[in-house]
């Protein structure tokens, strides 16, 4: 949202600020020969400025007439008009401690400090010269600074008098790390707020002093007390923070420092969920800097789960529970922070998406909450329209805190229950009063407890309340089985056609060695979903059938029981999967054995609506730009998780029909595309930063001069759901010369163990499957041939040693991935080779050769490869891909127009896909309209077909009977062309 608007101070208001400007000027005019600029030069803005900020704030006046000194001098050095420059505070904090040789003064100063800087920074924020991002940045590096410079002054002073406390394994000095929690670890301090800190150390040892050492937890546990002195004993000159060191390993009674072995055990062994929640916005704010960076990446597995965690709605939504009650019980509805439509529900609902998705998306371990929504947003975790609400309510709401906490310089989020400060929250934010302010407040709480709800609700509390059947009429039957013949009934009525095959599927599980030896949680989770699932799952048109195919998948997940819970608190996602079950077998057998696949079922937007080729390139690009280049093993696991992920999508839009035939092969070329793009990469990385760059023949070095060429279905834009990649690696470097990295080998080499590299990143088996499987047998001399061939040496073979069917293979070949200009010279040598004149009767006695040895070894035995008087009965089968008048033959009468004709007409060479060949003869005037028309759609019914079946896990093989009218016409053309 905007800043609030600065409106005329209501009458009140403006006499309470007209007296404070009266008492100031007597105030002021006392201090005599101030160096600050005097109070009687203020030109008039000021004045008003004055009088509006001390109306509103109790506290700045009060500063202002304890201390007239100090606002003439910031009034007088311009810092009441300007924003801060990154690390100015801490510069001048520094300046100022710079002689202090006191405890005693060393508190002083702080506190004298931060009221200054309290007061510059209410001024700034009431008079709207500052928005809440920059108030919230300057409240927090007020804080670190206080922090961290007090922290070093009083480390200095105990070390002199013990020594320096020294690791005792690695012999290293050893500081305090001080972890700033909650609103001070986001940098989102408010006006007052307490700060939450958690001290910690490396590891244990003992100081060097000579008279006197300290065990090192004794030492920091003396600085950490004193250190809480400095900042938060009350003195005469007040207080600088109320420290909270609550959050720490077992709170008020554990230790008050801990190591950092004895931080991760008790994450480890004893962590909670809301130790979890807390731990997202820690960051180190006071000592050891580096030191504390390796504490928050030890502590990391604690927080992001490497899974997805949907535990996590449970926990946020017991933390709110209590929280409401707590609310209730006190009376505190009207607290802007805790009440329903609160600060907190706006926080809950951005740190259950980090909870459940960072582990496996590291844009979402941000410590700033706008931060995190506007990364929901960019991610599609949730709508745009959604993320606008939550972010302008809580900016309304942060406000509205800073306004409360400005009246006095108090920690409270309560609405006031007097005239005079509900007329100074009101004008603060800009309302023309009290009642159009809570009109405001009552629309943005309603807007955010609104978005909360949808996020973390009750599941199955809409059900009940729309009147639908519970599901606790399932549970008996998954407890105990219940009475048999009145569970047979009730499933009978249900809608399942075998009871008993039901009762034993379900019993089969509940007696299964998964379930047996779940933890109890885990089980409780299980118990839970069931009766759930059952109810769902007699919505279906075959309940039984999407029984079958969906027990496998809770089986496995059994003693993973989070994604069990994803499934309880979506009913949705729990919908969507059922119905993609009962679509399709693979499918269903895909999720089972890559369950965080579910992850894809709970935005129904993003699982019916794949992304177009460039938003797919960037999504991937994106992904692996958030892993250490490193750690292969997890961008490994990135390539395969985007892949399922996306090929779930792909199918899933298929069956709904939002995604053609054609565009389905699409869709799943650019994803192979995509992923081939990013494993040359990485293999190329990999193999510079071990060997160094190899050369060309000019001696420069080669920059990704390597290309990889996509035969087949790839090449030909018509990859299906379980296709594999026929492959060609080509090179432009000089295989003699030497790499120039520490460990040197020739080109030749090079080049190899990259082609070998990018073969292992593509097939090899993780806990996530292969990308793909490889086919290299196309390259030149197939697998007696060398792995990657020069452009020069994959010229010659194709000239001189290729084989006609390795030059029909060649009409289905193009360029994937890598050099640009690699990529172009690879055209040209593919359309020379296929551009030349051929000799019309060798060739189709070359190319109808080759297609009866294959129907002969692939086709049906039984009726010759479809060419036999029976093979249009429905009692025999028919190969969709291999029988005469099928998919090959469509194939093999396109590669041999392209050979016999391109050399007259090279537009035929432009595309690579069957269909657009076969335009190209049409418009050529080599084959007539009507027949190019005819073996399009027989071609596109065919692979159609295939789709389908590859969804069911069936095999390409209908009856006899299907296709008639097709086949027959795609068997005449092949005639007329002469390749019988």
């Amino acid at each position: 949202m905007s800043l609030p608007t600065l409106i005329d101070l209501p009458p009140a208001l403006e006499t309470l600020g007209n007296q404070a400007l009266q008492r100031f000027g007597e105030a002021a005019g006392t201090l005599g020969d101030s160096p600050a600029t005097p109070f009687a030069d203020w030109p008039p803005a000021r004045r008003a400025a004055f009088a509006r900020v001390c109306a509103n704030s109790g506290f700045v006046l009060e500063r202002a007439l304890r201390d007239p000194a100090m606002l003439l001098q910031l009034a007088g050095d311009g810092s009441l008009e300007r924003s801060l420059a990154p690390d100015e505070l801490c510069g001048q904090l520094a300046a100022l401690l710079a002689d202090c040789a006191q405890e005693e003064e060393l508190g002083r100063r702080l506190r004298r400090f931060r009221h200054r800087q309290q007061v510059r920074i209410v001024w700034r924020d009431i008079m709207r010269q500052a928005d809440l991002a920059e108030t919230c940045r300057d409240l927090s590096e007020l804080a670190d600074a206080c922090i961290d410079l007090a922290c070093d002054w009083l480390y200095e002073r105990l070390r002199a008098r013990f020594g320096t406390p020294l690791g005792r394994r690695s012999g290293r000095p050893q500081r305090l790390v001080v972890l700033g929690m909650g609103k001070l670890g986001a940098g989102e301090l408010n006006l007052s707020s307490d700060i939450d800190l958690i001290f910690a150390y490396p590891e244990g040892g003992e100081t060097d002093g000579e008279r006197r050492s300290l065990d090192n937890q004794e030492f920091f546990v003396r600085l950490g007390q004193k250190l809480i002195g400095a900042l938060d004993a009350i003195t005469v000159d007040g207080q600088a923070f109320r420290v909270d060191m609550r959050l720490r390993p077992y709170g008020s009674s554990g230790p008050l420092v801990h190591s950092f072995g004895a931080m991760e055990q008790y994450y480890q062994d004893q962590g909670r969920d809301w130790e979890r929640y807390a731990m997202i916005k820690a960051r180190v704010v006071g000592g050891d800097r580096e030191a504390g960076r390796q504490l928050l990446e030890l502590l990391r597995p604690f927080v992001y789960r490497r899974y997805l965690d949907f535990s996590a709605i449970e926990a946020l939504r017991d933390m709110k529970q209590l929280i409401r009650q707590e609310v209730r019980r006190k009376g505190m509805a009207d607290n802007v922070k805790l009440g329903a439509g609160g600060i907190r529900e706006v926080e809950f609902v951005a740190q259950v998406f980090q909870l459940i998705h960072g582990g496996r998306d590291r844009s979402l371990q941000r410590r700033s909450l706008l931060e995190v929504l506007a990364t929901l947003e960019g991610q599609g975790y949730l709508p745009p329209a959604a993320v606008a609400e939550l972010r302008e309510g809580y900016e309304f709401l942060r406000y509205t805190e800073h306004a409360l906490q400005a009246i006095a310089d108090r920690q409270t989020q309560m609405l006031p229950d007097n005239e005079l400060d509900r007329a100074r929250v009101a004008c603060m934010l800009g309302c023309a009063g009290w009642e159009a302010f809570l009109g405001r407040l009552a629309h943005w709480r309603e807007r955010i407890d609104s978005h909360f709800r949808q996020v973390i609700a009750v599941p199955g509390e809409d059900e009940a309340s729309e009147g639908r059947p519970v599901d606790a009429q399932w549970l008996p039957l998954w407890e105990n089985g219940g009475d048999e013949a009145a569970v047979c009934r009730q499933l009978v009525e249900a809608g399942f056609a075998d009871p008993q095959q039901v009762r034993q599927r379900l019993a089969a599980l509940r007696g299964g060695s998964q379930v047996r030896g779940m933890q109890r949680l885990g089980r409780e989770r299980l118990d839970a979903f069931i009766p759930q699932l059952l109810a769902r799952v007699v919505e279906q048109d075959a309940p039984d059938l999407v029984l079958e195919r969906v027990l496998p998948l809770v089986e496995a997940v059994a003693r993973r029981s989070a994604y069990l819970v994803l499934l309880t608190e979506n009913p949705g996602a729990l919908r969507r999967l059922l119905s993609l079950c009962a679509a399709s077998p693979w499918i269903a057998e895909q999720i089972a054995r890559f369950p965080l696949l579910l992850d894809q079922l709970l935005n129904e937007d993003r699982l019916y609506s794949p992304p177009q080729e460039a938003e797919l390139v960037a999504e991937l690009r994106e992904l692996l730009l958030r892993i250490p280049e490193d750690d292969l093993e997890q961008q490994m696991e990135a390539l395969r998780h985007f892949k399922l992920a996306h090929r779930l999508r792909v199918a899933a839009s298929e069956i709904a029909g939002t995604l053609p035939l054609m565009k389905v092969s699409d869709y799943l070329t650019w994803l192979a595309e995509a992923i081939l793009d990013q494993a040359l990469r990485l293999a190329w990385r990999q193999m510079v930063v071990r060997h160094g760059n190899p050369r060309r023949s000019d001696g420069s070095p080669c920059e990704l001069d390597f290309l990889i060429v996509g035969y087949g279905k790839v090449g030909g834009i018509e990859l299906g759901h379980g296709s594999d990649l026929d492959l060609v690696f080509i090179h432009d470097g000089n295989p003699q010369a030497e790499t120039d990295g520490a460990k040197p080998i020739d080109g030749a080499q090079f080049f190899t163990r990259l082609g070998q590299r990018i073969v292992h990143l593509l097939t090899a088996q993780t806990p996530s499957g292969q990308l793909y499987e490889v086919d290299m047998r196309l390259r030149p001399s197939g697998n007696a041939g060398l792995l990657v061939s020069s452009l020069g040496a994959f010229r010659r073979y194709q000239e001189h040693e290729a084989w006609t069917w390795e030059h029909q293979a060649l009409v289905r070949a193009r360029a994937l991935v890598g050099s640009p200009r690699l990529a172009a010279a690879f055209a040209e040598v593919r359309a020379q080779v296929l551009g030349r004149p051929r000799d019309l009767a060798v060739l189709r006695r070359e190319v109808g050769d080759m297609r009866a040895k294959m129907r002969a070894s692939l086709g049906t035995s039984s009726t010759a490869a479809g060419t036999a008087e029976n093979a249009f009965e429905a009692t025999v089968s028919f190969n969709l891909k291999q029988d005469a008048g099928g998919i090959v033959d469509i194939e093999f009468m396109v590669q041999y127009a392209a050979l016999a004709w391109s050399h007259q007409h090279p537009e035929l060479l432009r595309y690579t896909d069957n269909i657009r060949i076969l335009d190209g003869l049409a418009q050529a005037g080599l084959l007539p309209c009507d027949e190019v028309r005819l073996l399009q759609e027989a071609y596109k019914t065919y692979r159609a077909a295939a789709h389908r079946l590859a969804l069911q896990k069936q095999p390409g093989v209908v009856g006899g009977d299907r296709f008639r009218d097709e086949r027959r016409a795609v068997m005449r053309i092949w005639r007329e062309l002469g390749l019988s």
